[in-house]
């Protein structure tokens, strides 16, 4: 079994007595004001001995804590008073992550996250080891996981790659291809090691997302967090952010102060605020993608995706192809005007924009690109979708309509509480009606093919969902009471991935009930000649050779 690095000690000693510290502040405070012979002088000492304490319970901490690997398992022990043990399955590893941030990487440190199937958090957590432990680590589950017999564990350690990416073997290559098709094979071996002495596998590039690319990632992506964090910021620092919005709205005349103010001049404020907020969001966004996203690369080591990113915080993880259970192309308004698309994989567990890490596989690239690289990846034909009955269309026309009506009745209820005057304004919403229900109708589609069910629904993230049969966990059909009375229906497909609050069951909308109803039978028999002639071929269903 293996510890921590050294440093750890250190972390923990410093996590432990800072949280330990507070539990004699507030048992002295409470005190000295009820018991006599308690007196709030004892507070510095008291707090002293708190993380004193502490930091003693988190060395003791970290020399409890032990790791190995083993065959079949990879082991962690840890536990002061309660012991705990865990052995991990190498079938049930979906990903191994390396995070390193900007102290980190300076003292050559790393944390090293393994995720399993099915969990919706970390199974293991080794926090503080050294990056080359961290990439022995990663490659040697990897082997694991990919059903390579590794008799001794320890004889791997001088192979970890630098922490540039390129390996200690002069076999291995991660040299950068040329473009546009970013695509090489790894040069052929000009040296051996020592007879008896593995090498690890060579590393071939699949993807890299250059300078001009991450920019127009970066500014034409919304990311829910920024939108978090401007709510947080606004909450924590509400008379600052107002004084503030007060200030920028002076000169297009709004209010001296959030008491003095007229109608006229508070609207004034409103609109300033939430201008100056969507900016703000937009700006947080677009430095949050590009710190996230940049020197992103993706690449191949056996039958595992590889992946790096990040600029403050460095991730580095693996995506096994075998626990691929879809594949989805995006894009967006943006993207599709300037012709770009992004592609995510997801694996049994583990779905994008997880905790644990991206699973994007292309975050952006030219449409026909990204398409190519769906189709060699999934080997799926080029997909002839069908779209929705008219009538779909007609049902999103009343349901915007009726959403549109809420609204000027809204801005009707307002104006006889307010001194809001042009409420009528408000039925400009209705002209949005028509086109906004047109586009939800003509951005879905389905196609049956013989392997696989391709799904594309939306319109400001459109989702295109390739899944083979034999990922399909159930097939449902639901109709409510509008659809029941139009006779259509919508299929949800799901499969053994995880889904996100921005990332929903991949879903068939409002076909006609007998075309739901034939797409259902054919999925279920589909899916059991796939079962078995996988069973026959013993094939992962997907190829990372997908350049």
């Amino acid at each position: 079994m293996n510890r921590l690095h050294p440093f750890s000690a250190v972390v923990y000693a410093l996590r432990y007595g800072l949280l330990w510290l507070w539990v004699p502040f507030f048992l002295v405070t409470a005190l000295a004001g009820t018991v006599p012979a308690v007196s709030i002088a004892w507070l510095p000492v008291a707090t002293a001995l708190g993380f004193l304490f502490g930091a003693g319970y988190g060395v003791v901490y970290y020399y409890r804590f032990e790791y190995g690997i083993t065959p079949d398992t990879f082991d962690v022990a840890s536990g002061v008073i309660a012991r705990r043990s865990r052995e991990i399955p190498y079938r049930r590893i979906q990903n191994v992550d390396i995070r390193q941030g900007v102290v980190q990487r300076v003292l050559g440190l790393a944390v090293v996250t393994i995720e399993t199937a099915g969990g919706g958090h970390s199974e293991a957590a080794l926090q503080l080891v050294s990056k080359s432990e961290a990439d022995r680590l990663q490659h040697q589950i990897r082997r694991r996981t990919a059903g390579v017999e590794v008799d001794d564990p320890d004889r791997f350690a001088s192979d970890a790659p630098l922490e540039d990416g390129r390996s200690l073997d002069p076999e291995a290559s991660d040299e950068q291809p040329p473009r546009p098709d970013r695509t090489a094979e790894a040069p052929p071996a000009s040296k051996t090691r020592p007879r008896g002495e593995p090498t690890e596998p060579s590393r071939k590039r699949l993807f890299a997302l250059d300078s001009r690319e991450l920019l127009l990632y970066s500014l034409t992506t919304l990311r829910p967090a920024a939108l978090a964090a401007v709510g947080f910021l606004f909450f924590f620092a509400t008379d600052t952010v107002l004084d503030f919005l007060v200030t920028l709205s002076q000169p297009f005349g709004g209010p001296q102060d959030l008491q003095t103010g007229d109608t006229q001049s508070y609207g004034v404020l409103t609109v300033v605020s939430m201008v100056n907020g969507i900016v703000i969001t937009y700006l947080v966004s677009v430095a949050y993608t590009f710190a996230t996203y940049y020197d992103f690369r993706l690449g191949r080591v056996d039958d595992d995706f590889v992946y790096e990113r990040g600029l403050l915080q460095r991730y580095s993880g693996s995506i096994p192809a075998e626990k691929v259970q879809s594949v989805t192309i995006t894009d967006n308004p943006l993207q599709r005007l300037i012709d770009y698309a992004g592609l995510w994989v997801e694996t049994a567990g583990y779905g994008p924009d997880s905790s644990g890490g991206s699973q994007s596989a292309v975050p952006m690239a030219r449409a026909a690109h990204v398409h190519r690289f769906a189709e060699n990846l999934t080997h799926v034909e080029t997909p002839a979708f069908a779209s929705p009955p008219p009538i779909a269309r007609r049902r999103y026309l009343v349901r915007y309509s009726l959403i549109a009506t809420v609204v000027v009745a809204a801005a009707l209820a307002l104006a006889q509480v307010t001194p809001l005057e042009r409420w009528y304004l408000a039925a400009v919403v209705l002209a949005a009606v028509p086109p906004a229900a047109h586009l939800r109708y003509v951005h879905l589609g389905y196609y049956v093919g013989e392997d696989h069910l391709v799904i594309r629904r939306g319109f400001w993230r459109r989702r295109t969902t390739v899944i083979p049969y034999y990922r399909i966990q159930t097939v449902s059909t639901r109709r409510s009471v509008f659809q029941r009375r139009l006779g259509i229906a919508s299929l949800v497909v799901d499969t053994a991935s995880s889904r996100t609050l921005f990332w929903d069951t991949p879903t068939i909308y409002d076909v006609d009930l007998e075309d739901a109803r034939g797409v259902h039978r054919t999925g279920r028999k589909r899916l059991q000649s796939a079962l078995r002639e996988r069973a026959r071929a013993d094939d992962a269903g997907f190829s990372v050779d997908f350049t």
